[in-house]
């Protein structure tokens, strides 16, 4: 079953296609990737989806429900966590209140509900449990794309989309987050993901999406992608 499906999308700057026609399908409880060099579209296609800029044409619907023309707030409160390029977490606040933030946008959420996403995040990243009083900014990179990701998680959402989570940090702390999306797909969240690295995303993904200057030119399973001869060539550095 479809959980966010997206027909006909494009996105333009100004005289600049930055998406063109794009069809897109996540079903529930799957991890979707979309990959491709730098202005392929990605990131437009996932502020396109939260209407964080505006569409030149399409549609896109999460829940068979059309929120092509909600507003950001409305769409994070359907369900949508956008975990964005850069990690963007607030870094004059400490840890656990960038947590609670995240729990903002879903104001109907109970005290129980709250406290239960927190010691879910506390297991999940132990690391911020210790850090809880310190402000953001402070911690290295890994750690603050794990509290923004905890951020995003803190929401509830049915899908949590996430840009280029393995941004500028080290490989070892890389093969960290990866292993981190995974157990989050396996606690039964659906994942759209966007990676350069996408050898890494590819490798955990069920299905992916190859973007090449605004067009979707391949797709199909995770597997399928990784051992295409053009996407090795292209991508994999074969």
């Amino acid at each position: 079953m479809s959980l966010l499906k997206i027909e006909d999308l494009s996105i333009n700057y100004g005289y600049i296609s930055a998406l063109r026609n794009a069809d897109i399908v996540v079903n529930e409880g799957e991890l979707v990737t979309l990959i491709g060099g730098n202005g392929a579209g990605k990131t437009s296609t996932l502020m396109g989806i939260s209407n964080l800029i505006p569409k030149a044409g399409g549609n896109v619907f999460f829940k068979g429900q059309d929120i092509s023309r909600l507003s950001p707030e409305k769409i994070v409160k359907m369900g949508i966590a956008h975990v964005p390029e850069g990690r963007k977490i607030f870094p004059d606040m400490t840890v656990y209140e960038n947590l609670v933030s995240g729990s903002m946008g879903q104001p109907k959420q109970t005290k129980e509900k709250f406290q239960e996403l927190l010691e879910m995040n506390y297991l999940m990243f132990p690391r911020l449990k210790e850090r809880l009083t310190q402000a953001g900014g402070s911690l290295s990179g890994g750690e603050q794309q794990m509290l923004a990701i905890a951020r995003g998680l803190m929401m509830d959402p049915d899908l949590i989309m996430l840009d280029e989570p393995s941004l500028g940090l080290a490989p070892i702390i890389v093969e960290e987050i990866f292993e981190l999306l995974v157990r989050i797909r396996q606690k039964g969240k659906t994942i759209l993901l966007i990676e350069q690295n996408a050898s890494m995303a590819l490798s955990i993904a069920d299905r992916g999406y190859v973007l090449e200057t605004g067009t979707i030119t391949l797709e199909g399973s995770g597997e399928e992608l990784l051992h295409n001869p053009a996407i090795i060539k292209a991508y994999l550095g074969g």
